[in-house]
């Protein structure tokens, strides 16, 4: 019958999944939300079709002991001591502000306790890992300035939970479920596991995976790095330490060794899993019920978390991370959720007597929909950057020069590198730039003739004397924008000449359209340099070499001409891909033959 159960519950996830992530992903709404939504579904205040959420929830847990195990494994002890500054700068204030601000509201306004309001303000000043990265890996922003310093927060908060709940003990009633004050020997035995994690991983761990790896053996390499988590997060618990703490510990011990990335990658499938299995119990944990029966109370402290924590949160990211608004108001987003150390810290709170069981259900409630809210928020946040990124904060500026010859739209990298040309050889340009950071920085270098407007807007062009100019070059980094220009360009000056940037072969074709003849792809040329001296390194000579990228330069660019021809027929497109390359095999065989026959 448990076998059965066990059959039952499985398939229920995985329908509910298959179900709901396709459709939120589909309307952009992220796959986090579509865990939520199936986890609210199947749970025992929807449909009621697994009712276990504790035994799901333990299961669950160890996706985000598995996430902070990948953590370890990107950030090598040298990478954590750059970012120190981050995370225990903006970290440490992120904490303490919103910890005390929403005790504070616990205290006036909810009747709380000051010991309780100290564990309450702490628990909800904590935020998501697991939500937030997830989300920023989805977005592809993990690596943006804005990600950097939420990655930066999270990993500061895991650590900030560690004292909290040693705290829960020392400031409860200690009657509750044996529950005992931390004396010094517990507080020794703390530290001394730690310890022994850290030297006992330097001194053993690389010599294990050295010995498992000659065994050549996948699986037991897999089954090696699963007992190395589990193992140091069950040491861990042991201690009374968080267990996900233990699992960071082991990936930094091995983020510098030669099997990292065999271990990232063997233990990606299972965090992947587990931490979606994670998503569903904290949906499953949604009471429809307390929702229905009190929703302006619960709704309310919804509201009051995530606006509090956004207000705190968003000049934090303007004056300590140094971020811009838009960036600020992202990281807001993604940090103004309550986090699964929360649900920690507040169960142990009831059991210490701090809160009880009705303030608990609905500090519950409210972090789990401020989670479910998190996807949407970020969405929400985006969406108002970009708005505010068409609307430029300031006025474009009034260009006064004289005629030019050449105008740059665009001042990026390919501008730059025109804009110093020209101006070396005392030709007249104007230059224009829709990004404010972007020309004030490049002005700081001498960038008199450069001006911020967008240089699709026809209203700029006359005023840059575009009907004087001669060449218009076209180094905007955005496809959809180069194509609007270029056609308004054309349009209304079809006596000037356009030179522009393109992102690839489509974007080229597109270009080809408006009747720009040669578009410039901004990959191309570096790319057959890098492929020379590939070549030159492989033993061929200078000369040879040069000839072979010469000879691939010109056949690509012919290619390039014939493909312009079909490149709305996918099938014309691939064939001819197909010829070419058997083409350019055979006139490098012929030049092969033709050295040999020199040679000799």
């Amino acid at each position: 019958m448990e076998n059965h159960e066990f059959l039952k519950t499985a398939v229920v996830f995985l329908l509910a999944t298959v179900v709901a992530v396709p459709l939120t992903k589909r309307f952009r709404l992220g796959a986090v939300l579509g865990y939520l939504l199936a986890g609210v579904a199947i749970g025992p205040s929807a449909l009621g079709l697994v009712a276990d959420t504790e035994g799901v929830a333990a299961i669950s847990d160890f996706g985000v002991v598995l996430m902070l195990f990948v953590i370890g494994l990107e950030l090598s002890p040298s990478r954590l001591w750059v970012m120190r500054r981050a995370v225990f700068g903006s970290g440490s204030l992120q904490v303490v502000v919103c910890a005390t601000a929403l005790g504070a509201v616990g205290y006036l306004l909810f009747g709380l306790t000051w010991k309780a309001a100290v564990i309450v303000g702490g628990s909800l000043a904590l935020s998501s890992t697991a939500f937030g990265l997830q989300i920023l890996a989805e977005r592809k922003e993990a690596g943006s300035v804005y990600g950097r310093q939420a990655f930066a927060i999270l990993l500061f908060q895991d650590l900030a939970a560690i004292p909290l709940i040693a705290a829960v003990p020392l400031l409860g009633a200690g009657a509750a479920k044996g529950a005992h004050p931390v004396d010094l020997m517990g507080v020794l035995q703390v530290v001394g596991v730690i310890v022994a994690v850290i030297v006992g991983g330097r001194v053993v761990l690389r010599h294990v995976f050295r010995f498992v790896a000659r065994a050549k053996s996948v699986e037991v390499f897999t089954a090696t790095a699963l007992l190395v988590v589990m193992g140091t997060a069950w040491l861990m618990e042991i201690a009374g330490v968080s267990t996900t703490l233990g699992a960071f510990l082991a990936g930094l011990l091995l983020a510098d060794s030669e099997y990292r990335h065999e271990l990232e990658s063997n233990i990606e499938p299972f965090k992947g899993l587990l931490l979606g299995l994670f998503f569903v119990s904290v949906g499953m944990s949604v009471d429809l019920a307390l929702l229905a029966s009190k929703p302006l109370l619960v709704l309310g402290m919804v509201g009051l978390l995530l606006a509090v924590k956004a207000f705190l949160i968003w000049p934090l990211g303007r004056v300590v991370g140094s971020l811009t608004n838009g960036d600020s108001l992202r990281l807001a987003a993604i940090l103004a959720s309550g986090g699964e150390f929360a649900f920690v810290l507040l169960n142990l709170a009831l059991q210490n007597r701090l809160i009880n069981g009705s303030q608990r259900n609905l500090m519950v409630m409210a972090i789990s929909l401020s989670m479910a809210f998190t996807p949407l928020l970020v969405i929400a946040a985006s969406k108002i950057v970009n708005e505010k990124a068409k609307k430029p904060d300031r006025e474009f500026d009034e260009i006064q020069v004289d005629a030019p010859r050449v105008i740059i739209a665009g001042f990026g990298r390919m501008g730059q590198i025109v804009a110093r040309l020209l101006r070396a050889q005392g030709i007249q340009f104007v230059a224009l730039e829709s990004s404010v950071e972007q020309v004030e920085t490049s002005r700081r270098f001498g960038g008199t003739s450069l001006f911020f407007g967008d240089p699709a807007r026809p209203e700029m062009l006359r005023a840059a004397q575009a009907d004087k100019a001669e060449v218009f070059v076209l180094a905007t980094d955005d496809p959809e924008a180069n194509i609007r220009t270029a056609r308004l360009v054309r349009r209304q000056y079809p006596h000037l000449k356009i030179v522009s940037r393109a992102r690839n072969r489509q974007h080229v074709f597109r270009l080809m359209d408006i009747g720009v003849e040669e578009p410039v792809r901004e990959t191309f040329h570096s790319s057959l340099k890098m492929t020379r001296q590939v070549l030159q390194s492989l033993g061929f000579s200078e000369d040879v070499a040069r000839a072979r990228v010469e000879r691939f330069r010109k056949h690509d660019e012919q290619l390039l001409r014939s493909q312009y021809l079909v490149y709305d027929d996918e099938a014309a497109l691939v064939q001819s891909s197909k010829d070419a390359l058997v083409d350019l095999q055979q006139l490098f065989e012929a030049d092969s033959a033709e050295e040999r026959e020199r040679a000799n």
